[in-house]
């Protein structure tokens, strides 16, 4: 799989395209801000962007403008941006603006390179990867009309399960229960919700999100 990473941070930069390079990943070129990474992928696009949400010159959320501008022109490209820190407003601009193949992790979870490399091909083969910070972060908010107030524990978890964009065997695997009943707990979150189920795992992801951004 070939990836180009992006962070001005250069030893988390150098080691991250080290690392990646000796567990079979072709890393394409590094960039150290934005302007540079939408070069790259202009001049030869991978199969994955790896980015620092915050990049140069401001800090602020110059790495997801450069995804913006690269789902642009070569949609084909996963995009997965890293952050130091759990920010649900970018986190929900990159789950309900850019339709999948996207991803939002925290750095700390770099370290598990297994688990990276996993979530990095799920993101190339069109998948939405979350967090699990995140994920338990935005489904445990309270409100003054929580939306997922009629919710049993049970349903929380396979809400924040999906949320992270496990299918319904994974979700089975996880819980240790069927699949059948994985399909019963969905459906019942769904109804509860207002939701429509979606052919499309992400669209599942997208449509939770939605729905919690605007409680």
């Amino acid at each position: 799989m070939r990836v180009i990473v992006a962070d001005d941070a250069v030893l988390f930069r150098e080691g991250m395209a080290r690392i990646l390079t000796e567990i079979g990943f072709d890393v394409l070129g590094q960039a150290r801000q934005s302007a540079e990474l939408v070069e790259l992928v202009h001049r030869d696009p991978p199969d994955v962007v790896i980015t620092d949400l915050r990049m140069p010159p401001g800090f602020a959320d110059e790495g997801i403008e450069a995804a913006a501008v690269i789902r642009g022109f070569a949609p084909q490209v996963g995009l997965m941006l890293l952050s130091q820190y759990v920010e649900v407003h970018h986190a929900l601009r990159l789950m309900t603006e850019f339709n999948g193949a996207v991803g939002y992790l925290l750095k700390d979870r770099v370290s598990d390179l297994g688990a990276f490399a996993v979530d990095l091909r799920r993101v190339a083969a069109g998948e939405v990867v979350i967090d699990p910070e995140l994920v338990t972060r935005l489904v445990g908010r309270r409100r003054e009309r929580d939306p997922l107030a009629n919710l049993t524990d049970r349903e929380r978890e396979v809400l924040a399960l999906m949320a992270q964009g496990l299918t319904n065997a994974g979700m089975a695997d996880e819980l240790f229960l069927s699949t059948k009943t994985i399909e019963g707990y969905v459906r019942s979150v769904f109804t509860k919700l207002g939701l429509e189920q979606g052919e499309r795992e992400h669209r599942r992801v997208l449509a939770v999100l939605q729905f919690l951004r605007q409680q």
